[in-house]
């Protein structure tokens, strides 16, 4: 899956459609995260101890991975991303970094 906890995203489908927000969590799995301030539903629920109150709270349902764009700060748009492959030694041996690349203008995300 292309994003992942703590990514800024654009929602791009949906009734929250414009929206950005930080992932909260990413469900690769399932395809799906949840994204701070979308897709808000009110939840009933039940006071489980004393001292904890119970009602009707709203919280953050979870989105199809699809529905949403990472968000590049240089072109300050959802804009889409590419993978690009660094070979670097250490202590003799090779490792390999992926960093993100924005397709319009190269920006790197970390």
């Amino acid at each position: 899956m292309f994003v992942k906890a703590k990514d800024t995203v654009v929602v791009i489908t949906g009734q929250d459609k414009g929206k950005q927000g930080k992932v909260l969590v990413a469900e690769p799995k399932k395809n799906r995260v949840v994204v701070e301030g979308v897709a808000m539903v009110k939840k009933h629920q039940k006071s489980r101890m004393q001292g904890q109150p119970g009602g009707i709270i709203e919280k953050e349902a979870a989105i199809d991975a699809s529905n949403v764009m990472l968000f590049c700060p240089k072109c300050n748009a959802g804009r889409r991303f590419g993978n690009k492959v660094t070979v670097t030694e250490k202590d003799g041996k090779k490792v390999r970094n992926v960093i993100r690349v924005c397709k319009k203008c190269g920006t790197e995300l970390e």
